[in-house]
């Protein structure tokens, strides 16, 4: 009788593990999914149209300064990975708060760094599993691949440098000289940090990247997205 019971708990507490799995993993990716599809188009519609098939003109003057959001949630621009695909687009949003940012399919922009094309550390932060987990691939991910951040008036192309793993105490990381934060920075940097290994997510994996050039929307995009 005692064995019986305690197998019917053990089987009902599997049943809510497995139903709580199934949330975590594929239901808010569903949710997260939804909200950036409706954000992006959201924030495309404010920015006005654009020929999305021109290939404009890569520049190296110096890049157009862009608004310094400060409330938490604000869009800050789209991010574009073309080695995650075509049609990979993920908003990218002051802050990284989990409920109000990052749980919403977000990246996230620390608080304190540089604002994207400014000389210094542009860090970002994206969930790697659940909530639409946009640096799902991030091993995928090698020098030299680029990494494009759109705003209403420019895209910024960077292309990755470096990556490796560290604690999460490891906050220099986001310095402005990644791991020498008493340097005065000189570069275009970007970080973008995610959780690693999938599941159990005690370390981090950061991705580093360096300015190379900018668009203007209104010429076109990169050739980098075609």
């Amino acid at each position: 009788m005692l064995l019986g019971f305690i197998g019917e708990l053990l089987i009902t507490a599997g049943v809510v593990i497995g139903l709580f799995i199934v949330w975590q993993v594929w239901w808010t990716d569903i949710i997260a999914g939804q909200e950036q599809e409706e954000r992006i188009a959201r924030v495309k519609d404010q920015w006005g149209s654009q020929n999305e098939t021109k290939i404009g003109r890569a520049r190296t003057d110096p890049p157009p300064a862009v608004d310094h959001v400060t409330g938490i949630g604000d869009v800050e621009g789209i991010m574009y990975i073309p080695k995650f695909g075509k049609d990979y687009e993920h908003s990218i949003e002051y802050g990284t708060s989990l409920s109000k940012v990052l749980d919403k399919g977000a990246f996230g922009h620390y608080k304190d760094t540089a604002y994207v094309g400014e000389v210094g550390n542009y860090s970002l932060a994206a969930h790697r599993q659940t909530y639409g987990a946009p640096m799902r691939n991030v091993d995928k991910l090698k020098a030299g691949d680029p990494i494009i951040v759109g705003t209403k008036d420019a895209y910024f192309v960077y292309y990755v440098n470096s990556s490796y793993v560290v604690p999460p105490s490891d906050v220099d990381v986001v310095a402005p000289v990644p791991k020498q934060p008493e340097t005065k920075p000189t570069e275009r940097l970007m970080t973008i940090t995610t959780c690693h290994p999938p599941f159990v997510s005690d370390k981090r994996w950061i991705i580093h990247a360096k300015y190379d050039h900018w668009v203007a929307r209104s010429d076109g995009i990169p050739a980098e997205m075609k």
